[in-house]
């Protein structure tokens, strides 16, 4: 199945706020089969992303410029339709409908009882599968609620709501929660540290044969169970469905570069895809086009047989990260597949600074060493199989440092690490976590003492 790459947000040139001054970008929606809006400006933004939506699937996103005089809406579908030519007349293609010439202010005139899109969501939702959802929190009260605030808005029938919290102190998170409907969200509290802990102890509190990961700083469009079902739905040997991540605001030069360089959408586009382990990419190599924790969903059968998440990897250990990765990519060594469905999206927001952006990139690549030393742990004969991927890896490092060094010079070294540095720090940080795992497993069978104290 074909794929079909977002392209990278283009960094902004100089406004009249002058070429020093960044200027954040206004996010905002438009549906192409409704009139299309004028945009004006707004004494504060100069530049838009959208996020271009064809019967409610989305398609596509555009960075449109707003001078003073602003844009008309023939103006905009121009733009537009600049940018998503392909996209749109490959839906109408998939349709058998004739495709548009182009696209006016007027939109787009298609009939929702034929579209394709619609009648496999549909046809999903038909007898929709109970969902548990999993929501691990640390220490941001804030952010979760309007987290579980986008969750009450879920255009899905059948659903519970878990929320983990990994925290220290349970009070506030525990409050919130009782105050919601009993009869779908529900408090647990891990006190041990770790995202994969967190992860697990939901996996084990749920009810559904699917559960699904949101992070607490994240917001879950209104038809994201909806997509997860449809993923589920396109064959019994899908064990795991990912979505796509997408900004929640872009107000800050932080936030605009983090995305620009790749953020969490890198290589996904909107087109959806099927990966096994024979294709369409190694499943070895999984960066970047399979999924990110963020957003993912997963039988519990298949979760069980790969043993769940790795307890020495993730936030809170020493590898930072890499759970997910090595989930997804175990799901696919045991046969399974992963269908990727950019309509079941969540908006994520990102680090406002460069000290927080820096410390998540270095996250990932510390996580992606420890992550193939968790792998051959478990698979060891897969190494001659890494070693003859070891170019392509390269090659990949390569274009994203050439990439980033495209960057202005005052933050690229802020925001992106020696890629390659951080990733060899991986694999101590693993056996760290392992031994870390270890010595807190005896200190609990040994109800508390050390091991090899006298009762």
């Amino acid at each position: 199945m074909g794929r079909e790459v977002a392209a990278p947000l283009s960094l902004p040139g100089p406004d009249t706020a002058g070429a020093d001054e960044f200027r954040g970008l206004k996010l905002m929606e438009i549906e192409l089969s409704q009139p299309l809006p004028g945009l004006s400006y707004d004494g504060k933004y100069r530049r838009v992303w959208i996020l271009v939506r064809l019967l409610t699937e989305p398609i596509g996103a555009c960075i449109v410029d707003v001078d003073a005089d602003g844009l008309s809406p023939a103006r905009l579908g121009s733009l537009l339709w600049h940018d998503l030519q392909h996209a749109i007349t490959s839906r109408f293609e998939a349709a058998r409908l004739p495709a548009p010439a182009g696209l006016t202010g007027d939109g787009l005139d298609v009939a929702a009882e034929s579209w394709p899109f619609l009648q496999a969501r549909a046809a999903a939702l038909g007898a929709p599968p109970f969902i548990s959802v999993i929501v691990c929190t640390y220490n941001r009260p804030a952010q979760l609620e309007v987290c579980l605030g986008h969750l009450e808005k879920q255009q899905y029938p059948s659903f519970e709501v878990i929320v983990v919290d990994n925290g220290p102190r349970a009070d506030v998170v525990r409050a919130h929660v009782a105050s919601l409907d009993a009869a779908r969200y529900r408090y647990l509290h891990e006190p041990r540290a770790g995202l994969s802990r967190a992860r697990n102890a939901g996996v084990a509190a749920a009810s559904g044969d699917i559960v699904a990961f949101i992070d607490d700083d994240e917001e879950p469009d209104v038809c994201w169970l909806a997509a997860l079902a449809r993923g589920f739905d396109r064959g019994s040997d899908v064990a795991c469905v990912t979505g796509l991540i997408l900004p929640a605001c872009l107000d800050t030069e932080a936030q605009f570069l983090f995305e620009e360089i790749g953020g969490h959408s890198k290589g996904r586009g909107f087109e959806p895809a099927i990966f096994s382990a024979h294709g369409p990419q190694s499943p070895l190599f999984p960066q970047p086009p399979f999924g990110a924790g963020g957003n993912m969903a997963f039988r519990r059968a298949a979760l069980s047989k790969i043993g769940r998440f790795d307890q020495a990897l993730g936030a809170g250990t020493p590898s930072l990260g890499a759970e997910d990765t090595l989930a997804l990519t175990l799901v696919l060594l045991s046969g399974f597949t992963i269908a990727y469905e950019p309509a079941a999206f969540v908006r994520h927001h990102h680090y406002r600074d460069f000290a927080g952006a820096a410390g998540q990139l270095r996250g990932y690549a510390v996580g992606m060493g420890a992550f193939y030393v968790a792998l051959l742990r478990r698979r060891p004969r897969l190494v001659g199989d890494l070693v003859r991927l070891a170019p392509e890896a390269v090659r990949y490092l390569r274009g994203s440092r050439s990439r980033a060094d495209q960057l202005p010079v005052p933050h690229r070294t802020e925001l992106v690490f020696r890629r390659g540095r951080q990733m060899l720090a991986g694999p101590p940080a693993y056996l760290r976590g392992v031994l870390r795992n270890a010595w807190s497993s005896a200190l609990q069978t040994a109800g508390g003492r050390k091991p090899g104290a006298r009762r």
